[in-house]
């Protein structure tokens, strides 16, 4: 049994402590939060990931279960996490939880407001697993998560201005400036996936036309791919043999696989995505100007085929190049963990304040205790 669940309000309990989240000044902050294991959770379309992280960025346990069906009801999913979470108290003493979840999170981070691949709208995910915890829990953008990741442990440290791109079934990112993840008024700053790039172009889920996932991401990747497979061209013929005439078992990463391996048609669809990233990179630029692109996300596997004509079509596309100190880019370095990794170190910010909480707790017991027994020596005198 884990130590806080000895020293805590029973798991559902109505006692249990709701805590609010830190403000901006993460940067200061996180140089003082204290040295305890927190567990992050990545809730994505398809995967659940839960993980125990100590101070150091250091994956203690890692435990993976399926996305339940998106049809279920959003109890389904957080039913999911707490099972998770109690696991891992099991073996671990565990002081607070983040949350990274693929959807819009609101400013004071604690609602769901909408989650493309999940049934939350509006869901007030904070507040209904922390009652159920009993330890304190933060919630934030998915694409936010891993950018405080990369920032703390990975291929963004030492930067004060960093944008993160994740590239997987669409495009996410977040905005880091002087240590402080930035996110909008209203919570939803990074969704850099749909902004238009073609007028009138591909259809997005989201409801518009030409957003620059459609042109940049996994999706796009493999729909172009099967695209041409379906069409019998000449040029999939690789691909097509590979999937023994199953079109609809090319993935994402069968296509990254067969062009490491010299296929001319995996290898150009890689370069035609890796040049509309450095499109809207070269956009981003212009608007944000930060000294760093991190890029993530499963599709950045494909390494230099996709960032090699990403870098290319960026400095091509930059306004005002040749005059102008040009940002690094440069491929996320913690993998698929990022996410849960940032989560969980976000979480140690919150984590501080549970440690105050209990501490005062067990004080106030403390004092009770004396207070009790002074009243019975003095009956007992009587």
């Amino acid at each position: 049994m884990s130590t806080y669940r000895d020293f805590t309000a029973p798991i559902g309990s109505r006692r249990a402590p709701v805590l609010r989240t830190v403000g901006t000044r993460e940067r200061r902050s996180h140089l003082t939060a204290p040295r305890v294991p927190t567990v992050g959770i990545d809730i994505g379309g398809t995967k659940v990931m839960a993980g125990v992280v100590d101070a150091d960025g250091n994956i203690l346990e890692k435990l993976r279960t399926e996305t339940p069906d998106k049809s279920k009801s959003p109890k389904v999913v957080e039913d999911t996490i707490v099972e998770l979470v109690l696991d891992l108290s099991d073996r671990h003493d565990v002081h607070a939880v983040g949350i990274g979840a693929a959807g819009w999170v609101d400013a004071d981070r604690n609602r769901v407001l909408f989650a493309p691949h999940l049934s939350w709208r509006n869901e007030p995910l904070r507040d209904r697993l922390a009652s159920r915890l009993s330890v304190p829990v933060l919630v934030d953008n998915d694409a936010n998560t891993a950018a405080w990741a990369e920032w703390r442990f990975g291929a963004g440290r030492g930067e004060d201005h960093l944008v993160m791109i994740t590239l997987g079934t669409g495009i996410g990112g977040a905005i880091l400036e002087d240590g402080q993840v930035k996110r909008g008024k209203y919570g939803v700053a990074g969704e850099f996936g749909h902004m238009q790039v073609v007028p009138g172009g591909h259809r997005c889920p989201c409801g518009n036309r030409g957003c620059w996932e459609q042109y940049s991401s996994g999706n796009a990747l493999v729909r172009e791919a099967r695209e041409l497979a379906a069409a019998d061209s000449p040029v999939a013929y690789g691909i097509i043999e590979h999937v023994k005439g199953n079109i609809s078992d090319i993935t994402g990463p069968m296509i990254t696989e067969l062009a490491r391996e010299g296929d001319a048609m995996c290898t150009e669809l890689l370069q035609d995505i890796g040049q509309w990233l450095g499109v809207g990179i070269a956009n981003l630029a212009a608007a944000l100007d930060p000294s760093c692109f991190v890029i993530g996300g499963g599709v950045s596997a494909a390494d230099d085929l996709l960032i090699g004509p990403a870098r290319d079509a960026f400095k091509r596309h930059l306004t005002g190049r040749g005059y102008r100190p040009e940002a690094r880019i440069v491929r996320a370095q913690l993998g698929p963990e990022a996410g849960m990794v940032g989560a969980a170190d976000l979480a140690r910010l919150v984590a501080r304040r549970f440690r105050r909480a209990k501490r005062r707790r067990v004080e106030r017991y403390e004092r009770y205790e004396r207070y009790a027994q002074a009243r019975r020596s003095t009956r007992e005198s009587l």
